[in-house]
């Protein structure tokens, strides 16, 4: 598809519609949102598993409280 411009030079629309040349933006953007592709090893996998499973955990306030009012000792325990 071409197209007559002043002076009677035809151009491809195709061409005009390209930048002259390539923008850091572009460079940036394709450097940040490539595709990567991550396999485990059966051991990383297990640990991605527990850590998912440790930051997914349901914890009640009652479980909170029990955990901020435990009894705490340092040292040698005293026998009462």
């Amino acid at each position: 598809m071409s197209e007559k411009i002043m002076g009677g030079v035809e151009t491809n629309v195709a061409e005009q519609a390209l930048p002259a040349k390539v923008g850091v933006w572009p460079k940036v953007k394709a450097f940040l949102f490539k595709e990567i592709k991550v396999e485990l090893t059966p051991a990383q996998q297990k640990f991605e598993d527990d850590l998912n499973e440790f930051l997914h955990l349901e914890i009640t306030w009652q479980d909170f409280k029990d955990f901020l009012f435990q009894e705490v000792t340092f040292g040698k325990k005293k026998n009462n």
